[in-house]
């Protein structure tokens, strides 16, 4: 039941965004929800779930008054990861997010410039090299990297889930992969632009990302 309710309470968070942003009937947009919803719970995905969805959509409602359009924000937050296959190459899963995203949001009837711009945010989660003065994609990428400034617990079981996503990926290659992409992070002039975000996580999520750099880059654990 409980279920449920979260569901029914995600599908009324997508058809108000829709509308927001110029959809049409709420019956296309209760159907594309549910189209979105299928994909978040596809059974391969560990960390890129409806959890995560729900994370981010909580954090651009919490701070929708940053962003110049968080009706298109929040349209991107649903497609982000709309596409996710872990076996894809480079940005191959944003780009096909984005292009499910234009074609929903076309087939609702939201108005072109506004499909474009949710196109382009969900481009920017690719590699999360927000623009200045881009305050949509900097409450898009920040609320989807939140869950780097988590507790270190809390850090540690999204590490898990990371690597259980990639399970077909042999221990050396994941390292090393998953090595490349905390140092991408770690290289970014700043992991959260917005002050009231950056404030209480940057330097946490930058904790966060070397410990578990070090812990890739050292010798390998070998159980007792």
């Amino acid at each position: 039941m409980r279920q449920t309710r979260a569901v029914a309470d995600l599908l009324d968070r997508w058809r108000a965004a829709a509308r927001d942003a110029g959809a049409g009937p709420d019956e296309r947009s209760t159907r594309a929800g549910e189209e979105l919803l299928a994909r978040w719970r596809e059974p391969h995905r560990h960390y890129h779930t409806v959890a995560h969805l729900s994370v981010v959509l909580d954090v651009v409602d919490r701070h929708a008054a940053l962003a110049d359009r968080p009706d298109l924000v929040r349209l991107a937050a649903w497609c982000h990861d709309a596409v996710y296959d872990p076996r894809a190459p480079g940005d191959t899963n944003e780009r096909d997010s984005a292009a499910l995203a234009g074609n929903l949001l076309t087939g609702l009837g939201v108005p072109a410039p506004a499909v474009a711009e949710v196109r382009r945010l969900v481009l920017l989660t690719a590699g999360h090299a927000v623009a200045p003065r881009d305050r949509n994609g900097a409450l898009l990428c920040d609320a989807d990297l939140a869950v780097l400034a988590g507790p270190p617990a809390a850090y540690d079981r999204y590490a898990a889930a990371i690597r259980r996503e990639y399970a077909h990926v042999p221990e050396s290659a994941f390292r090393a992969g998953r090595a490349t992409v905390l140092t991408g992070l770690l290289a970014l002039p700043a992991l959260f632009r917005l002050p009231p975000l950056a404030d209480r996580w940057e330097q946490r999520a930058r904790d966060n990302l070397r410990r578990e750099l070090a812990a890739l880059t050292g010798p390998p654990t070998i159980p007792a």
